[in-house]
């Protein structure tokens, strides 16, 4: 069972958006993400650093031929925080009668 946790690093709309779409792939390339989320290449980047930070992204630096590439994965730790934040959400929001997931 997953214990509720509320990350305040995690819940800003823009981080939220990113872990939510790493959740959702093994590894995202930082273009994809980059396109998904709306983000400029500063914001994001600066974005993944503070996830990086926390110990809860992994970023790969790599070359596609003599193309850099750089894409970025959840790690363990940023999966469990993720999971927590989403259930204390969902605690939160049950609260009130409503639910989050369909019927």
């Amino acid at each position: 069972m997953i214990t509720p946790r509320f990350d305040e690093l995690i819940h800003a709309p823009t981080r939220l958006a990113i872990v939510s779409l790493l959740a959702a792939s093994e590894v995202a390339d930082f273009k994809f993400i980059r396109d998904s989320v709306g983000l400029s290449d500063s914001a994001l980047s600066k974005q993944l650093t503070t996830l990086e930070e926390a110990g809860y992204v992994q970023i790969r630096k790599g070359f596609v031929g003599k193309r850099p590439r750089t894409s970025a994965k959840l790690t363990t730790v940023g999966r469990a925080a993720f999971e927590q934040h989403v259930a204390a959400l969902q605690e939160i929001v049950s609260r009130s009668g409503a639910s989050v997931l369909p019927p």
